[in-house]
């Protein structure tokens, strides 16, 4: 293969892959029905959670298990200011039924849709930064570290339940008829929301995909793969880790709020531990360390798993778990790297080469000495984002 065929391969994969994917969803409004399109639009709001997912897990090489926290905070942000404006001057409903004579004053600032729009985001990556540092800092990480952010789901779980005045309870805020003034269920605002939801998730795409390939980037690998060796470097990982882990959070409040936007409810139930689980698989099945692969795998998951709940309404949680466990079993890199594999031996003299790749790397190991790695030397000291001082 020539320098220009390669070329043209990582042009066409940088690209061409985004690319195929962008072009069915921006026409989709063309051919779907607005009950189709509004369910696609919640899967793109999912997209952007595990992108957000694939950039720490991926990338970071941390799983986190509190995604579901993030993406509910976000949405009850844009829920508290929808709430208000449906009801008017009266209180929202589940206030009334609760006993309360007036509006809480925390409640109040969520009149405004700049100020909701900016909680959805910072909340949830303010809460992130704190937790974040204080984990971080004790290096808790591994399966600790996905205990922890469980531990948090289940917490703010408990404590939305249990304040029915306040959140609404069990039921959450729900009825949310209208959208800046706009009726939520007419078609043109359905299709608004979707290219909003959509020009969302291409904006949030193509930062992650900045950072990934800029020197942020290449840290979280390095500190993924060797924390020690980076920390050595002169790198501090805790506020590389509490960087990517707010912003992975921040993304998911964003979807949160789109989410919102595009069903008219949230309740603590999309912040359990199982909502979190289920954004994992998103990223599995689709592929770790690829974003592209993590926005097919959310929406592929997603619309699967409707189908099957369509078809098969008593069996499709059996079924979903089973094709669950064989995509990870049968596509370990999950649909990314089996789509790139795929590519590979499709390319001509691609399957001799991948036989003469895995034989060379095969022999390379065997030949390899068993001697210690040479010791590096301590850069100066530096942070995340450079020199110390």
């Amino acid at each position: 293969m020539t320098g220009r065929d390669s070329a043209l391969r990582t042009f066409l994969w940088a690209w061409g892959a985004p690319l195929a994917v962008a072009l069915p969803l921006l026409a989709a409004p063309l051919v779907l029905s607005d009950f189709r399109l509004n369910l696609l639009g919640k899967f793109l709001t999912y997209a952007i959670v595990a992108l957000g997912l694939d950039l720490i897990w991926g990338y970071g090489g941390m799983l986190s298990l509190g995604q579901g926290l993030f993406f509910s905070l976000g949405g009850y942000a844009m829920a508290m200011y929808l709430k208000l404006e449906a009801s008017g001057s009266r209180l929202p409903d589940f206030m009334s039924w609760s006993g309360l004579e007036a509006l809480p004053l925390f409640w109040e600032p969520f009149r405004s849709p700049v100020v909701a729009i900016a909680a959805a985001v910072l909340a949830p990556m303010a809460i992130a930064s704190a937790a974040g540092y204080l984990v971080f800092r004790s290096r808790v990480q591994g399966v600790y570290f996905s205990l922890i952010t469980q531990a948090l789901t289940l917490i703010a779980s408990i404590l939305f339940i249990g304040q029915q005045a306040l959140t609404g309870g069990t039921n959450g805020i729900t009825n949310l008829k209208t959208i800046f003034g706009f009726p939520r269920g007419a078609a043109a605002t359905q299709t608004v929301l979707y290219f909003v939801t959509l020009f969302c998730l291409g904006a949030l795409y193509l930062l992650c995909r900045r950072l990934t390939q800029s020197r942020f980037g290449r840290l979280l690998v390095a500190m993924r793969d060797d924390e020690n060796r980076v920390r050595f470097l002169g790198y501090d990982p805790v506020v590389l880790k509490t960087l990517v882990f707010a912003l992975s959070a921040g993304m998911a409040g964003v979807a949160g709020a789109l989410f919102v936007c595009q069903v008219g409810l949230i309740s603590p139930s999309s912040m359990g531990v199982v909502p979190s689980v289920e954004m994992v698989t998103w990223v599995a099945v689709g592929g770790r360390g690829t974003l592209l692969g993590a926005i097919v795998g959310a929406i592929a998951v997603s619309l699967g798993k409707s189908a099957l709940s369509e078809s098969y309404p008593e069996l499709w949680q059996l079924a979903f778990g089973a094709l669950f466990a064989a995509s990870v079993v049968l596509l370990p890199a999950g649909l990314a790297g089996f789509v790139r594999r795929a590519a590979a031996r499709l390319a001509p003299g691609g399957a001799r080469r991948a036989s003469v790749l895995r034989a060379g790397a095969a022999a390379a190991e065997r030949a390899a000495p068993d001697e210690a790695e040479p010791e590096a030397k301590p850069a100066p000291g530096r942070w995340a984002g450079g020199r110390r001082g």
